[in-house]
């Protein structure tokens, strides 16, 4: 007999429950930290300009994940609540109908790309033909086959909302390995394989996410207990559970896509400082991803913690959960605050050679560091509220003090400052949201426990 993977959200320790589903989401979350710090450690072997060129291609990449958050979010959250409510033929149309408008949607985005590739690119004004090359060659495979990754973060948001975070982390670890092994192998050229460089690390990325893809697709099948089991995926789903997918899904994905191109802004405005501005700002991104995907995966699981348990009527047992995972985020955003401000040089060094790109990531991850907790416990509790339908709220709230980057870096950066202006933004408007969704999620909370009595 196969033991039951999936955790019981709605009874028993609020602590041990929330833990259970958190730990290896949080462990996940930590390989793929660990799998793009890979990539850009090795990709920095081949130079800034490089690792610029595979940023400015790695942002379209980050873009079209609006579109894959739309699926998941709106096809986690309303699983959840229906598991929680008891329905489970409810929840499995609404898994279904999220794998269904995922894979549209990576298909259509692969073919934008592919055909206007080097448009998409120009629109950065890179004016570095190594840098140009580097985006477009990264970017036609990322993209081309962006699918994989659409499946794996849908399929990953429906294991969560049953409770079960365990088959995606083996899932995401053998990525991992395998990513690990295939970078270094087809970047630089070992034994009888070619020196591909940006295209050796495109290639490998794009196979381990076609790996875990696979993971997750032979779980749904193998395991009876998965929603996802003997579903019939060309068969259409009724017009409104596609509608709820939408509803609940679009608001987070607009909000991921304005900060995408809130971040394309500012990598435009640090390129006129020069491709080590570009070269930090993206490799920097990804070591404070050990911060942010960390704060990504508890905000997953306390996700389907909260609609389960919105779900079921029980309000005080989402307020519980959101203060554990609260100061378990404060606790681990001081760690990384500390380390980024004690430590910036030896972290900048493992990723760049060049002196001046080493300084301006040092001054980066010092400023970064400023608001770790902050960014923290945004992203956590966005999948709070998300977990209790109120994304539109969290588009409202996101949208707004992001956009405020684009005005601050401006006024900074004509200061003394210069370019760590617009790492004082990023920061500045990274305090005020953590701030601001922490008021609203006891608002929020505050009312509903209201109309349930």
């Amino acid at each position: 007999m196969k033991k039951n993977r999936q955790v019981n959200l709605i009874e028993g320790p609020i602590l041990r429950s929330l833990v259970t589903l958190a730990m290896p989401i949080m462990a996940s979350s930590f390989l793929n930290t660990v799998y793009s710090i890979t990539d850009m450690a090795w990709i920095g072997m081949l130079g800034s300009k490089v690792v610029a060129g595979v940023g400015v291609g790695g942002m379209y990449v980050w873009l079209s994940q609006g579109f894959a958050s739309l699926a998941r979010m709106g096809g986690q959250v309303l699983t959840a609540q229906s598991l929680g409510r008891g329905k489970r033929d409810e929840a499995k149309e609404y898994a279904k109908a999220s794998l269904q408008l995922v894979v549209l949607f990576g298909i259509v985005f692969a073919m934008i790309c592919i055909i206007n590739t080097r448009g998409l690119v120009g629109l950065f004004h890179l004016g570095d033909i190594e840098t140009v090359d580097s985006a477009v060659s990264y970017m036609r495979i990322t993209c081309g086959l962006i699918l994989f990754s659409y499946l794996s973060v849908v399929l990953t948001g429906i294991y969560t909302a049953q409770g079960d975070s365990k088959t995606p982390l083996w899932a995401n670890f053998l990525g991992l390995v395998i990513n690990m092994i295939m970078d270094p192998v087809l970047i630089l050229g070992i034994g009888p394989f070619p020196r591909l460089e940006v295209i050796g690390a495109a290639a490998a990325t794009v196979t381990a996410q076609f790996i875990v893809m696979m993971v997750l697709v032979i779980g749904c099948i193998s395991r009876s207990d998965n929603i996802l089991t003997g579903m019939r995926f060309f068969r259409m789903s009724e017009g409104k559970y596609y509608k709820g997918v939408f509803r609940i899904g679009t608001p987070t994905a607009l909000q991921g896509t304005v900060y995408c191109m809130i971040s394309m802004v500012l990598t435009r405005m640090g390129a006129a400082f020069g491709p080590a501005a570009v070269a930090v700002q993206r490799v920097g991104g990804q070591v404070e991803a050990v911060s942010w995907n960390t704060a990504d995966g508890f905000a997953a699981a306390i996700n389907a913690f909260a609609a389960q348990n919105y779900g079921a009527g029980q309000m005080e047992r989402v307020r519980k959960g959101y203060r554990i995972s609260f100061w378990t985020l404060v606790i681990w955003g001081g760690l990384i605050t500390a380390v980024f401000i004690l430590l910036p040089e030896p972290l900048s060094r493992i990723f760049f050679h060049e002196k001046e790109a080493i300084k301006v990531s040092v001054n980066y991850l010092r400023i970064l560091g400023v608001g770790e907790a902050f960014m923290c416990i945004e992203l956590m509790t966005v999948g709070a509220l998300s977990g209790l339908g109120r994304t539109k709220l969290c588009s409202i709230i996101s949208i707004l003090l992001t956009s405020l980057r684009i005005p601050l870096a401006v006024v900074l950066c004509s200061t003394a400052l210069a370019l760590d202006g617009i790492w004082w933004a990023l920061t500045l408007s990274s305090m005020a949201k953590g701030i601001v969704f922490t008021l609203a999620f006891y608002r929020v909370t505050k009312y509903e426990s209201k109309l349930s009595y």
